[in-house]
């Protein structure tokens, strides 16, 4: 009946999550997915939640079921505050808001900033939900190099001092795709940076309370208040189920974000609000991240000692501290979409590593692999499947 002319324009820069089709290739029965970003079911705090859930009841009976403000349920920030405060984020209640997801305030990030050509500076790679999240409002990437300790703080300096960046996005913390985490002097170094050219920083966060080793290095946030948007989420740390994500932002961004929410939802989940409020309340959070990398940190070291034992030489990758994700690269030249397909064929998936790259034909030597999902026996075998696979087609 309707045609495409029917559409916006903006469509034009929109598709399907490259992950998300490649998670339904491999849904069938018998194939081990080293691809998804899920956190593993047995780490979601059934009874507790079950428990909150009648706490919420009994302490908001009719205000947890309302609707509620845009900015965010007050206890629930109230409590996001003294949390931040332990983890060294500067912030107060009424500087959090809160959102569906981290998601959700990317996509608000976008359509407050993001005019047609705009130049947007980011990671190679970089995570691929943000891509998604700013493509519909057609910015130009500026893709800044990388290393073994994340983002090159001189190439950050030469984008800023030759082009026009709305603002730069970065994933510091065992970053999504690659595991690196910026060291402290970069991150310094960074944070001059954008208070010389006063310029935005959006501080992706969702993974540094997964920390298996090493010590914790400061937000980007506590070295540059001002020029800093920290966003993180409940759903690596509690569960993705209840959409709960939250930012710190500076006054003028903060008060867009919220405008642009109220066209979209009014407001998040004021029930599921409540239950994460209640989840930081008791202190549940610092009694259940420890049972999650308990569940996390073998499952990466089997993956590590399984990629020693059996990817060739030529392969290397990182050896993260903590997070959800190892990042493998062949040599130059290599294409990894033939070792893609040839290792679903024999029922293991993995991440082709190009979708984390603005730029066409970047990447194709790199693949992402996820350990949280799978038990260290599955693990280990499906990395020896895989490494058969790579050294078939060096």
């Amino acid at each position: 009946m309707f045609s495409e002319d029917l559409l916006a324009e903006r469509t034009s820069n929109m598709g399907s999550s490259a992950i998300r089709e490649i998670l339904k290739v491999v849904s069938k029965p018998g194939v081990v997915s080293l691809a998804g970003g899920l956190p593993a079911p047995e780490a979601f705090p059934i009874e507790l939640i079950r428990e909150l859930t009648n706490i919420v009841l009994d302490k908001y009976p009719s205000q947890a079921l309302q609707y509620g403000t845009t900015e965010g349920f007050m206890p629930l920030r109230e409590e996001l505050a003294k949390y931040l405060a332990k983890a060294g984020v500067p912030s107060n209640p009424e500087s959090i808001n809160i959102t569906s997801g981290s998601q959700g305030a990317l996509d608000s990030l976008g359509k407050i900033l993001i005019s047609e050509g705009d130049k947007i500076a980011v990671e190679a790679p970089t995570y691929l939900g943000a891509i998604q999240a700013f493509n519909p409002y057609g910015p130009e990437y500026m893709q800044m190099e990388t290393d073994d300790n994340g983002l090159i703080p001189e190439s950050l300096q030469e984008v800023l001092k030759n082009h026009s960046i709305k603002f730069i996005y970065l994933v510091p913390t065992f970053q999504n795709p690659t595991g690196r985490t910026l060291p402290l002097e970069r991150r310094k170094k960074i944070a001059e940076i954008i208070k010389e050219y006063n310029v935005l920083l959006v501080e992706d966060d969702p993974y540094s309370a997964l920390r298996f080793r090493g010590e914790a290095v400061p937000s980007i946030r506590s070295l540059a208040p001002d020029h800093v948007l920290y966003t993180s989420t409940f759903s690596k740390t509690f569960a993705p189920g209840l959409r709960i994500g939250y930012y710190v932002a500076p006054p003028l961004i903060r008060k867009w974000l919220v405008l642009a929410k109220q066209g979209v939802d009014l407001n998040t989940s004021t029930f599921n609000q409540a239950i994460s409020a209640e989840y930081l309340a008791g202190g549940h959070i610092y009694r259940h991240i420890p049972e999650i990398v308990k569940l996390y940190q073998p499952r990466q070291e089997a993956m590590q000692e399984a990629m020693e034992k059996h990817f060739p030489d030529s392969i290397t990758w990182t050896k993260p501290e903590g997070g959800m994700f190892i990042w493998a690269s062949g040599p130059k030249g290599l294409d990894i979409t033939p070792i893609y397909n040839e290792a679903i064929e024999k029922n293991v998936a993995f991440v082709p590593g190009r979708y984390f790259y603005t730029k066409e034909g970047d990447g194709l030597e790199t693949m992402r692999l996820n350990f949280t999902m799978k038990g260290e026996q599955i693990i280990r075998d499906a990395i020896k499947t895989l490494g058969e696979v790579i050294k078939k087609n060096l």
